[in-house]
């Protein structure tokens, strides 16, 4: 069965209504990045953080999966299919597909802020000042900062170095190190990239360009490869 790792970026949750800070010239949601995300912003002032990710973990649990990411776990029926995704949503898993690394955490999770290996999964939209870990500190949202190491960047890697078929989806592969994964990618791999700007001069990796959103471009896709069989 021939492996296939997706990397995923914004534009693959915007069409179910989620932004991020790219779309409006480092803002999230009217607030600088700088205020809410990153650890000199949780050190400043931990009730603003916490309130910012409230919202955002509300919107994502309104939010339901669109086309594309139901194309993605179709595939699963003739790929192994890995994905990897920048986005902090639980979109890919609520449309079916099993195997999602986070690089930049899950806002569905919180963790202890003096051990990074306590996570808790949170059955509720709020973490309030006072919520603590079982060591008695403050919880933080499961989300990787500006200026905090990815630590799933080392998990990520060798699915992609020994991938058959590479989908680049909504993302402009311009943060690192998310953006570094492509280098790793096997020559004779076959490679895809969706997004509605395209890759411009900068395809240097030899894509094939499909200039459409993720709701249009992923399903076309998904249903060629669908019929190439894995």
């Amino acid at each position: 069965m021939k492996k296939i790792v997706v990397l995923s970026g914004a534009g693959m949750s915007a069409e179910s209504g989620l932004k991020t800070f790219r779309d409006s010239d480092g803002l999230w949601e009217n607030h600088n990045v700088y205020d809410v995300a990153t650890p000199e912003a949780w050190a400043r002032n931990p009730e603003l953080v916490l309130n910012f990710y409230n919202d955002r973990r509300k919107q994502v649990r309104n939010a339901k999966p669109n086309e594309a990411h139901q194309a993605l776990a179709l595939l699963e029926s003739k790929y192994d299919v890995s994905i990897i995704t920048q986005n902090i949503d639980d979109l890919h898993e609520r449309a079916g597909s099993t195997k999602v690394i986070h690089l930049h955490g899950e806002v569905n999770k919180a963790r202890s802020s003096v051990d990074p290996s306590l996570i808790y999964e949170l059955n509720h939209w709020e973490i309030k000042l006072g919520d603590t870990c079982e060591k008695g500190s403050q919880l933080r949202p499961h989300i990787v900062w500006f200026g905090e190491a990815v630590p799933m960047i080392e998990k990520a890697i060798p699915m992609v170095e020994m991938a058959d078929i590479i989908i680049v989806i909504g993302t402009s592969l311009v943060v690192y190190p998310a953006a570094g994964l492509v280098n790793y990618a096997p020559a004779f791999s076959e490679k895809y990239y969706i997004d509605p700007k395209g890759l411009g001069g900068k395809n240097v990796y030899g894509f094939k360009v499909k200039k459409k959103t993720a709701g249009v471009g992923v399903p076309e896709l998904i249903m060629q490869l669908m019929g190439k069989g894995g």
